[in-house]
């Protein structure tokens, strides 16, 4: 049934300009597509996300959106050099250097948006 349906996550933010800003200039992605009810990212392959105004509020506390990059390292140096502050971990279940975890042959990085919304990168391992 939905194996074959394109996924996309929704974020919710409450200021809305804010939160376009800081994808614009943060992570250096902008809207595809944008009506009264949100601004729509497209990514690789068909993947994406949605941002809508909303008077909820993040919780901050799991990943809401895993970016997948080949290059963790430089992709956490290029984005912490535009301003963005990566979560730092360091307990038995998950600790970071430089900002990277290990997982398994796995690693992940994760930071916040201007909205609370966790957001995290992954490189898969080989």
């Amino acid at each position: 049934m939905l194996t074959d349906a394109i996924v996309q996550a929704a974020l919710p933010c409450s200021d809305f300009e804010r939160a376009k800003n800081f994808y614009k200039e943060k992570i250096g992605v902008s809207p595809s597509e944008e009506d009264p009810q949100g601004a729509y990212y497209t990514c690789a392959e068909g993947t994406g996300f949605f941002l809508f105004p909303s008077s909820g509020t993040a919780s901050g506390t799991h990943t809401q959106v895993g970016f997948q990059v080949s290059d963790i390292e430089a992709e956490v140096a290029e984005l912490k050099s535009g301003g963005v502050k990566f979560e730092e971990y360091d307990s038995p279940q998950l600790k970071t250097e430089n900002s990277i975890a290990m997982l398994g042959t796995e690693k992940g990085a994760w930071f916040k948006d201007s909205e609370g919304n966790m957001l995290a990168l992954f490189q898969r391992g080989t």
